[in-house]
């Protein structure tokens, strides 16, 4: 791990927003950790190390715009684009679905970034890029704090994340920690059906 990761390591726990237990994800998987990014998010000298740490990868790239989905990914996402000199929007859920509201739009040609504080599935990226593509911008890159993904992440442009964690998770049908009787904790701000 290199000493940005270490550091970022040190932020999580200092923080204490790697949390160990029976968690449900937004994906619907289970995991044993999660990371609570929102922790971390409310040190303002932390947010701006790891926006920093992310603008570093697209400064070259001319971003226009940054749009992050709503809730998590709204503080991180402003933090980037205060570094880059772009604009921040968030995507917000609307009848399940991600959408840019509040009179929030992105116009044809424009360069634009997708931050988020955690991709597990990368599902809610993938909704936004659908909003990029619609919109007629261009998709710079992905950005996000961490990475816990198993499976790799495709997304048809650069991405980076600050710190890549290997963190196991579950379907509900093959979940140890359910077959223990461990009750399940869902710590995210989005409500699934």
């Amino acid at each position: 791990m290199s000493s940005d990761g270490k550091k970022v390591m040190d932020i999580l726990g200092k923080s204490r927003a790697l949390l160990s237990g029976h968690f449900l994800l937004t994906s619907g998987l289970h995991s044993n950790r999660y990371v609570q990014c929102a922790l971390v998010l409310q040190y303002p000298n932390y947010a701006a190390f790891l926006a920093s740490e992310i603008a570093k990868k697209f400064g070259n790239k001319k971003i226009d715009a940054v749009v992050s989905p709503a809730i998590g990914g709204i503080v991180i996402g402003q933090e980037v684009a205060r570094v880059l000199k772009a604009r921040s929007l968030f995507a917000e859920r609307d009848e399940g679905r991600l959408t840019l509201r509040r009179g929030f739009e992105l116009r044809n040609g424009e360069r634009v970034l997708v931050v988020e504080d955690v991709l597990t599935t990368g599902g809610s990226v993938k909704e936004i890029i659908k909003i990029v593509r619609k919109s007629g911008a261009k998709l710079a890159g992905v950005g996000s704090i961490v990475n816990r993904s198993i499976k790799s992440l495709n997304f048809n442009a650069p991405v980076h994340s600050v710190v890549k964690l290997k963190i196991k998770t579950f379907d509900s049908q093959n979940c140890p920690l359910c077959k223990q009787g461990i009750p399940v904790v869902k710590p995210g701000s989005r409500k699934l059906k």
